[in-house]
């Protein structure tokens, strides 16, 4: 044989010499649960070890975080039913715990890229990303609120907005409307690829969030299609986003190496709550070890294309990756 494979694999030196693929603390985005209140930190029940806080403690999570080389945060917030509306009035509320919450972690963590999620799920009575009409989910009307969302979360001090509701053309309008109030350095992380899938539901645990009828079919993206993705990723690009997202990412890896291979932009992709849940089950089961199933997972959505994960993972993963440098 004049070709011998094994020699690039025959000791961790060589091994470590030859990798392709390395993840990095500063790789992961965090995302992080926020509640009213003080000194709170609730365990979600669908999602073992991760936690809703309030934003003291969500403050000192982050701090503890960005000392492991995490670099940003993604936050969601979970809003009092009696503030929950058809109108999206509290997610435009400069007052409320999302923009409060933008404004004390900057505060505290200036150099901490802090994204913030922009849809009307969280504030909607219906547990929808837009406004209701009957059985519709109208679009037009939630993209202006989505806009105007946008803009609170800038003014608050948000370095991305990070619109997860997939309806038609908000990303030029977020854009217009961002570069029309001056927040010309804001950047847009767009869920351009955001599939309707069952692997959201220990996230919608998290925020009560969940569909209060039907289902998110209608804007969400079916499971089935490849090519849709694309047309979805170019025309997001086009309308001027800064980061373009795939979510899941771990059901969706070809997804992932399919918009790389088609963008100039960063490629981010969300490990979502029912993937982080499924690693969780089967090590407490027993039938796998949870860091190295973790560990694969994050290399596999890296390996695909992600320059950016975010994940339930990010600290777990950032604490390992610092143990075994």
């Amino acid at each position: 044989m004049n070709r011998r494979n094994r020699i690039l694999r025959q000791s961790s030196g060589v091994r470590e010499l030859v990798k392709e693929t390395r993840l990095h603390p500063s790789d992961f985005i965090l995302p992080v649960f926020i509640t009213e209140g003080e000194n709170k930190k609730e365990e979600i029940s669908s999602m073992p070890d991760f936690y809703r806080y309030s934003l003291d403690l969500a403050v000192k999570e982050l701090q503890e975080c960005y000392k492991l080389g995490i670099r940003c945060a993604l936050l969601f917030v979970k809003v009092p039913d009696a503030l929950k509306d058809n109108e999206g009035k509290e997610a435009v509320n400069e007052q409320g715990l999302m923009h409060r919450s933008i404004r004390a972690i900057k505060k505290a963590l200036p150099d901490l890229v802090v994204m913030t999620d922009v849809a009307l799920d969280p504030y909607s009575s219906y547990g929808h990303d837009g406004i209701v009409e009957g059985d519709q989910i109208v679009n037009d009307k939630t993209v202006e609120v989505l806009a105007r969302m946008s803009v609170s979360h800038a003014r608050a001090g948000a370095d991305f907005v990070a619109p997860s509701d997939m309806m038609d053309g908000r990303i030029a309008a977020i854009r217009e409307a961002l570069e029309k109030e001056g927040f010309h350095r804001t950047g847009i992380m767009s869920y351009a690829a955001k599939y309707a899938s069952c692997f959201y539901g220990p996230f919608r645990d998290a925020l009560d969030s969940a569909p209060g009828f039907g289902d998110k079919k209608t804007y969400q993206m079916d499971p089935s299609n490849r090519h849709e993705a694309l047309k979805e990723v170019l025309m997001d690009v086009n309308e001027g986003a800064d980061i373009i997202m795939v979510k899941p990412a771990h059901a969706y890896l070809d997804v992932i190496r399919e918009t790389k291979n088609s963008v100039h932009l960063p490629v981010s992709a969300y490990h979502v709550s029912g993937e982080y849940s499924m690693i969780k089950a089967a090590a407490k089961a027993g039938y796998l070890n949870e860091e190295q199933a973790m560990m694969e997972v994050l290399t596999s959505i890296k390996r695909a294309g992600a320059d950016l994960i975010a994940t339930y993972f990010a600290k777990a993963a950032a604490q390992l990756l610092t143990r075994t440098k």
